[in-house]
């Protein structure tokens, strides 16, 4: 009788051998007394058969079915389910008891189909893959008995690919449809749908079955645009982003797997750029488009909008980009001060001009509403005189036409405020900037051009008056002293905000001509009687 000893059993047998079946496996024949007569072994090939269709002698014929992949069976086969009386001349004698050690490799039925396994599919699968995608992912691959014969792991690089259009095998070509990105799925492959009889040439031996097991990283379509998912729109958007703008922003930026690549926030500071200009992938130059100040998105590009089969740097070719950004503030080179009244004084008569000396409180933030600056905070106004460049341009334009009790917000763009740089520590570069202001004291300037002006008649003998000890020349201390007291006694008055000092040594070198520190009466000359080219003096 036919005798089955099954030496070892998985513990796991999903599908175990039925007549029909295509088998392969390995073997050891030997006669009752040890004698060996064959091995698949020493072939270094497995035997590859179909069982139960007469291919093999009786007795393997029913040895086989019912073993499991991995499985291992001693068989004693009898004469009349062997080889008979007649026996194999030369290798088997006639009426012979054979003995057989068998392991079965692999098994599959030509009705099978690709098998897909899924143990891992995440919560969101907002799309699935189709025909056409282009995918990413890595796999491990191995034979049914658990055999690994190649893994993209291993090469650490992912397999890059289209589906169903045949540039892989049909069998993986059925296996990835409908894989969610982060999905993970064991897809087995028989081999007519696979390498089928000749195998791969290298690793994969002919009639093998393909276990794969996948996790899909990435997945776009060469047909995709971005895609905009808003996470945070301000209530108040009164302007959006438009081609030309310059955006300053932070953003993250992962795979579509969640693997990070980049961040601005590491850095702790902005990613700064001109948007529809090309200075930044063409996904993220349309990406910017139509954002408002203080807005989140998250931007999905696919890789032909950003950095293509190359890649770059930390970023895999042919790769999703995911940028998770939120927009600090933006501007248009071609912007002006923007001015928003909040108070004004029904009694507004003197408004505030080039020359006049200001006392006032801010609050300074950014864009963001980020606090930069505040008087209120140091207990003192700020004080300057309007037009001289002791603040910003934008500060300068900022301030005119404004009266005392007057409360506005003025709106500055980087190239009329601290440019491109920035002030260290302080102030981002091409930061716009947002001052809220109350004008508290105004006092008048001078007209354009005067440093001194006369409040009543201008003395006939004034070169006189100043030389004190009359001999005929003019020296800075007598005329700092002439100046002082006509000021004190209300006779004349000095540019406001400028250091006395400063303001009369200018006077008087510019009396000075020749520079020897003395001034005649040759010399000295009114406002009225200089040439027009001459420099402001009395």
């Amino acid at each position: 009788e036919l005798g089955v000893e099954r030496r070892f059993v998985p513990e796991s047998c999903p599908r175990a051998v039925r007549p029909g079946d295509f088998v392969r496996y390995h073997y050891l024949g030997a006669f009752p007394d040890g004698t060996r007569f064959d091995s698949s072994y020493d072939r270094g090939s497995t035997f590859n058969v179909f069982v139960g269709k007469g291919q093999l002698i009786a007795g393997m014929d029913q040895a086989l079915v019912g073993m499991c992949v991995n499985e291992r069976r001693f068989v004693k086969i009898p004469p009349d389910l062997a080889y008979g009386s007649e026996g194999v001349p030369g290798v088997i004698p006639p009426n012979a008891v054979l003995h057989f050690d068998v392991l079965l490799i692999d098994l599959w039925n030509l009705e099978d189909e690709v098998q897909v396994q899924t143990y891992f599919k995440p919560e969101k699968c907002p799309r699935t893959v189709q025909v056409s995608d282009f995918v990413r992912y890595h796999y491990n691959g191995t034979f049914l008995d658990g055999t690994l014969f190649d893994s993209s792991h291993n090469r650490m690089r992912t397999y890059d690919t289209y589906v169903g259009i045949g540039w892989l095998i049909p069998g993986m070509d059925q296996g990835l449809l409908g894989m969610c990105v982060g999905e993970k799925r064991i897809i087995t492959i028989p081999p007519f749908l696979a390498y089928g009889e000749d195998g791969d040439g290298k690793e994969i031996p002919g009639q093998a079955s393909l276990v794969f097991d996948v996790v899909l990283l990435d997945l776009h379509n060469p047909k995709d645009g971005i895609v905009i998912e808003n996470q945070l729109v301000p209530e108040s958007c009164e302007r959006r982003s438009q081609t030309g703008d310059f955006l300053r922003y932070h953003y993250n930026g992962t795979l579509l797997d969640g693997t990070l690549f980049d961040s601005s926030y590491s850095r702790n500071r902005t990613y700064d750029t001109y948007v529809g200009k090309g200075y930044v992938i063409a996904g993220m130059d349309e990406g910017l488009l139509g954002v408002c100040t203080g807005e989140k998105r998250r931007i999905i590009i696919p890789p032909h909008l950003g950095y293509g089969e190359e890649g770059r740097g930390k970023i895999p070719g042919s790769a999703v980009l995911v940028f998770d950004i939120h927009v600090v503030d933006f501007h248009n080179p071609s912007d002006s001060v923007s001015i928003t009244v909040h108070y004004k004084p029904s009694n507004c008569t003197v408004l505030s001009k080039k020359g006049d000396y200001l006392k006032y409180h801010y609050n300074a933030s950014l864009l963001d509403g980020t606090l930069l600056d505040s008087t209120h905070s140091l207990g003192k106004t700020y004080n300057i005189v309007l037009g001289s460049g002791q603040v910003v341009l934008g500060m300068d334009m900022g301030l005119q036409d404004m009266c005392v009790g007057e409360r506005r917000t003025v709106v500055i763009p980087p190239h009329l405020g601290y440019g491109e740089d920035g002030v260290e520590g302080e102030v981002p570069g091409s930061a716009v900037l947002v001052f809220d202001i109350e004008l508290l004291e105004l006092v008048s300037g001078l007209p354009e051009g005067y440093m001194f002006v006369w409040n009543g008649e201008v003395s006939p003998n004034l070169f006189e008056e100043i030389d004190q000890n009359h001999d005929g020349e003019v020296l800075l201390e007598e005329f700092s002293e002439y100046i002082q007291t006509q000021v004190e006694t209300g006779k004349g008055k000095l540019a406001p905000g400028f250091d006395f000092e400063k303001i009369v040594k200018n006077m008087f070198t510019n009396q000075d001509r020749d520079g020897n520190g003395k001034v005649t009466a040759e010399e000295f000359k009114l406002k009225d009687q200089e040439a027009k080219e001459e420099h402001d003096e009395l």
